[in-house]
């Protein structure tokens, strides 16, 4: 597994432990040392995850609305919390790491949502984050 990979991997489970924090980005830091002194993890993969964790948590309105534009006939409230922070990981990529390509970024996304998500979760996910990256013009 690659260091981006497991640092996705790593941003998921952060990011899952911030979903109901009222202020994330408050809440980040704390999230961030707690996970990584219970799980070391992947070393090459820390620094990503952790400025997926931030990112995501600094934007989460933001991120969320585009979701929510993005996602038909589904409430962001109504949707599993893997999936919600699967897409909130997807839609901070594309915005804002324009190094990564948007292939990499859906994919990589859809990955995560077949290991971590329900039936289906795969395609809903790829369905939205596509919806989103024509919308980003990516």
């Amino acid at each position: 597994m690659g260091a981006r990979t497991s640092g996705r991997e790593a941003a998921l489970q952060m990011t899952y432990a911030l979903d109901g924090v009222a202020e994330p980005d408050l809440e980040a830091e704390q999230v961030i040392k707690h996970f990584w002194r219970e799980l070391p993890g992947d070393v090459e993969g820390r620094d990503y995850a952790d400025e997926l964790v931030r990112g995501v948590a600094d934007a989460r309105d933001r991120i969320d609305d585009r979701i929510r534009a993005a996602s038909r006939h589904w409430r962001i409230e109504r949707m599993s919390r893997v999936d919600r922070n699967i897409l909130r990981l997807g839609v901070f990529e594309l915005r804002e790491r324009h190094d990564v390509p948007r292939p990499v970024v859906i994919d990589e996304a859809v990955e995560l949502a077949k290991r971590y998500g329900a039936e289906g979760s795969s395609v809903f996910v790829n369905g939205v984050l596509d919806r989103i990256a024509d919308d980003l013009g990516r």
